[in-house]
């Protein structure tokens, strides 16, 4: 299993993550498409057993339930995972209320959820912890202190974000260098062949500041797994099936073309269609993981074969002009006369 330097930090991730986001019975966001417990556990096992040692998590998922799982089958190897979890969202979602200082980016906040996540995943330690999403209402020096301290006491190894902005992210690292803080070496977001926004800004800013990126939903929410077809209803089960909001987002004609163009090379690969399109972010040279997602044990071992897909040079080129979106202004006016 290949590894990858998390930005210009030292932190070193498998080039594939394991996601724990369908660990645990959901009550709310995740309720139906999450994995029961027994077969979370042989995913876990089987990562484990595949090479696969960076896991990311969250306080909110599965209410928490994900984390406790974790820290039970983590018992005995804690120092074969290379163990991320994030913090920001209330965790118990909207299954029950909680108070305000229990969720958001002020130091109270952060510092309880961290105590609560340590609990739960029964370790002393995180090596890496992340903002689940930027938060405005507070002043993004106080987010940063709270971190600093973390890192400082020893109870965090190192500080990412995900879903931030470019001006917000830059902001946060511009904080960081003037106070002398720990800064997020790395940012977790959302990136496939069919959700490319993030090449706008995010990705410049990773590349420039040199921040590692995890990405998650690789696979589109499994549109680009090759089970979904034109003029037909997502599958039974799927996630898309459940979220219908998402499916009429996703069923577009740009997205139908771009499926048909990984179909097109998956074949030629002789590689299921997942793998091509793992293996497309796993051709990025600012990709440090990517997180992928299991219910099912084959479902692991098919986003496995991703590091077995050799794509090359003209298979990503094009797989990227396929997908390519209205990049809009000032990003098209400025690569008609030179990258952006």
């Amino acid at each position: 299993m290949e590894h990858r330097s998390y930005g210009r930090s030292g932190l070193k991730l498998t080039a594939l993550s394991l996601g724990a986001m369908t660990f645990g019975e959901a009550k709310g966001f995740m309720k139906g498409v999450h994995s029961d417990d027994a077969e979370a556990r042989r995913v876990f096992d089987a990562a484990l057993e595949a090479g696969i040692d960076t896991v990311d998590t969250a306080n909110g998922y599965s209410e928490g339930r994900s984390e406790a799982l974790l820290g039970i089958w983590m018992k005995g190897r804690r120092h074969q995972v290379t163990l991320a979890t994030k913090c920001r969202f209330p965790t118990l979602g909207g299954t029950a209320p909680m108070h305000p200082n229990e969720y958001g980016l002020s130091r109270k906040s952060i510092v309880w959820n961290c105590e609560e996540s340590l609990r739960r995943l029964q370790t002393d330690y995180l090596d890496l912890y992340q903002v689940h999403m930027q938060d405005r209402s507070v002043p993004i020096e106080e987010t940063l202190r709270a971190f600093d301290d973390l890192v400082r006491s020893g109870k965090v190894r190192y500080v990412g974000c995900s879903n931030y902005t470019g001006y917000r992210l830059t902001e946060s690292l511009w904080a960081a260098d003037r106070h002398q803080l720990a800064r997020y070496e790395g940012i977790q977001l959302q990136w496939n062949l069919v959700a490319r926004d993030a090449e706008r800004e995010l990705i410049p800013a990773a590349r420039a500041f040199g921040l590692g990126v995890l990405v998650w939903s690789p696979l589109a929410r499994g549109f680009l797994s090759g089970k979904y077809r034109r003029g037909q209803p997502p599958p039974s089960g799927t996630r898309l099936e459940k979220w219908a909001d998402s499916w009429a987002a996703t069923a577009t004609e740009q997205n139908w073309r771009t499926l048909e163009k990984l179909l097109e090379v998956a074949q030629r690969k002789d590689s299921p269609p997942a793998a091509v399109a793992l293996g497309w972010l796993l051709a990025k040279p600012e990709v440090s993981s990517v997180i992928v997602g299991a219910r099912t044990v084959q479902q692991l071992h098919d986003n496995l074969r991703a590091l077995e897909v050799k794509l090359t040079p003209q298979d990503v080129k094009e797989l990227d002009d396929a997908s390519a979106p209205q990049w809009g202004y000032p990003y098209a006016f400025i690569g008609s006369r030179e990258p952006w």
